[in-house]
């Protein structure tokens, strides 16, 4: 630990390694431990215990016959890697942070902290991810759309901790779109946006990133213009801070949104973005990334 840096815990005094479920036991001033890269990133008031979750050997990578179960542990890195559709990458790269970053931070961790630009959060939701959460002698799920309540706060309580997500095979076989836009080259979130056709015909949009929490707007079918338009306009949680106004980020939203219901409105054979991890486009003020598969 780097003397006199803000990632000096002062306050911790015990570093527990569990092994089994019924050493995952949290008392006032505990908190879990992942890969730590935000934990330590400032002083963290009141803390006097980590409980060490990357020593209960949990199995990164899950594949089952209705989909992937990830590892709260599971890093970013591993994450990114993750082929099956393009929003693992696309989202993992919305995470701007060094190489050595992603290796640590993992998907549970990024939920949990519950900040706007969580961009495994925004992943999750996407994919109407489930999240598998523990004590030391429960299990419940619930879906990530409705765990993150609002920025930093979340449905977990103070014994309980996410063992897993999972991702079932119908999401991940959809056609999916992505735009993410931020206010320079390497900031952080503006607003992210992913649209999302399942074989149903079911549509899924999601915005995240300039919100509060993220929103799930479902249809039947591609809506019309007017439809998703006034949809996303019924948000009124946009966050406000250095990296966007509310008005911004709302605007934007709102732009994407439509952009992603053109795109997944053709064909897809007659689609010659699909596959398209990213198309980035640069002007002076704006990042923006986006992406069709």
């Amino acid at each position: 630990m780097l003397t006199g840096a803000t990632m000096d815990l002062i306050t911790l005094r015990e570093v527990r390694t569990p092994r089994s479920r019924e050493e995952l036991v949290f008392a006032k001033g505990d908190r879990a431990l992942g890969g730590g890269t935000w934990l330590y990133s400032e002083p963290q008031e009141g803390l006097e215990a980590l409980v060490d979750l990357t020593t209960m050997g949990w199995q990164d990578l899950e594949r089952t016959a209705s989909g992937i179960v990830l590892a709260a542990t599971c890093t970013v890195a591993t994450v990114r890697e993750l082929s099956d559709v393009s929003l693992f990458q696309q989202c993992a790269d919305s995470l701007l942070a060094s190489w050595k970053i992603h290796r640590f931070a993992t998907i549970g961790g990024n939920i949990a902290l519950a900040l706007p630009a969580g961009s495994m959060t925004s992943l999750c939701v996407a994919l109407d991810a489930i999240a598998v959460i523990w004590n030391a002698t429960t299990e419940r799920r619930m879906p990530v759309a409705e765990l993150v309540l609002g920025v930093q706060s979340t449905a977990l309580e103070p014994d309980e901790v996410i063992r897993a997500i999972e991702f079932s095979a119908g999401p991940l076989a959809s056609r999916t779109g992505f735009r993410r836009i931020a206010r320079s080259p390497l900031g952080r979130t503006g607003t992210l946006v992913t649209g999302r056709v399942d074989d149903t015909g079911e549509a899924v949009f999601t915005v995240s990133g300039g919100t509060t929490r993220p929103h799930q707007l479902r249809f039947d079918e591609l809506p019309s213009e007017r439809a998703l338009v006034n949809a996303v306009s019924g948000i009124h949680d946009w966050y406000l801070d250095a990296h966007g106004s509310p008005d911004w980020r709302r605007a934007m939203s709102v732009l994407f949104a439509e952009e992603l219901r053109d795109e997944l409105s053709r064909p897809r054979w007659n689609d010659t973005r699909h596959d398209t991890q990213h198309d980035t486009q640069h002007d002076t003020q704006n990042d923006r990334q986006e992406g069709l598969a």
